[in-house]
This record gives structure tokens, C-alpha cells and sequence, in this order.
């Protein structure tokens, strides 16, 4: 375990250096433009993403029987994160009017149907497990 643990820190630092050596050419402006979305991106997870999740994960366990809560909390996270990735996007960040060819795909159908995919396995995976459980428990008929 100390053999991991001392690669997967050996592999941060080297992230971390890379990082730096890669901001070496930065203009004082971009410097305080990245120093500016990494205290916005602490202060968004820790005063909304953070808490929301936690909000959310409290109504879950309050509404969601037993055999729902890990499949759902699954898809919460996957979707999650599949979301904060679409934002640009989803946004139209980086669309220009001058080229149709930049942002031309329905990214929001995209979105809805990757949330209804994902709501969808969950709620499968949730019954199945229900299903297993309800066997599991049943007497035998012997």
C-alpha cells in the first residue's frame, strides 16, 4: 500500500510541475485569469455543488426505498459530472455566428437523452435489485 500511495503521489507532484512549467509563458493577465477561475471553481463547489449535493442526497435517502439508493446515487454522480461537462456547450460557449459549422448539434436533446438514459438504467438496475432481494427473502416451497 505505501508502494501506491507513494506513486499515486510521485504521479500528482509530476501533474503539478507539468502544470507550472506549462504556465511559465503566462502574461501576468492570464495568471490572475486562472488564479481567478480556480477561486471560483473552490467557491462554486464549496457554496452550491457541495451542498446541493448534499440536499439531494438527504431527500433521497428520506424518498428512495432501500434497493434505489445506490443505483440513483450512481446516476446522480455520472450525471453529474457528464453535466459539467456539457456546459460549454450547452451554453454555446465558443459558438460563432460566422461559422454554422462550431456548436451545429442539438446538445441539449443530447443532454435530455442522456439524463433519460441514465434515470432509466438506474431505475432498471434499482428493481432488479428489488427483484433479488424479494427472491433472496422469499421461503423456499419445499
Amino acid at each position: 500500500m505505501r508502494a501506491v500511495r507513494a506513486a499515486l503521489l510521485a504521479a500528482g507532484v509530476a501533474a503539478g510541475l507539468w502544470g507550472v512549467w506549462l504556465m511559465r509563458d503566462f502574461t501576468s493577465d492570464r495568471l490572475v485569469s486562472a488564479g481567478t477561475w480556480l477561486a471560483g471553481g473552490i467557491v462554486l463547489h464549496d457554496a452550491v455543488l457541495a451542498p446541493l449535493t448534499v440536499a439531494i442526497g438527504v431527500v433521497a435517502v428520506r424518498l428512495l426505498p432501500g434497493y434505489f439508493r445506490a443505483p440513483m446515487g450512481l446516476a446522480f454522480l455520472v450525471w453529474a459530472t457528464l453535466t459539467i461537462v456539457f456546459v460549454p456547450v450547452l451554453s454555446g460557449q465558443g459558438g460563432k455566428p460566422d461559422n454554422d459549422t462550431i456548436l451545429n448539434r442539438p446538445y441539449v436533446e443530447s443532454w435530455l437523452v442522456m439524463t433519460a438514459l441514465l434515470l432509466v438504467a438506474a431505475a432498471a438496475v434499482g428493481l432488479l435489485r428489488r427483484s433479488r432481494a424479494t427472491r433472496a427473502a422469499a421461503p423456499d416451497p419445499k
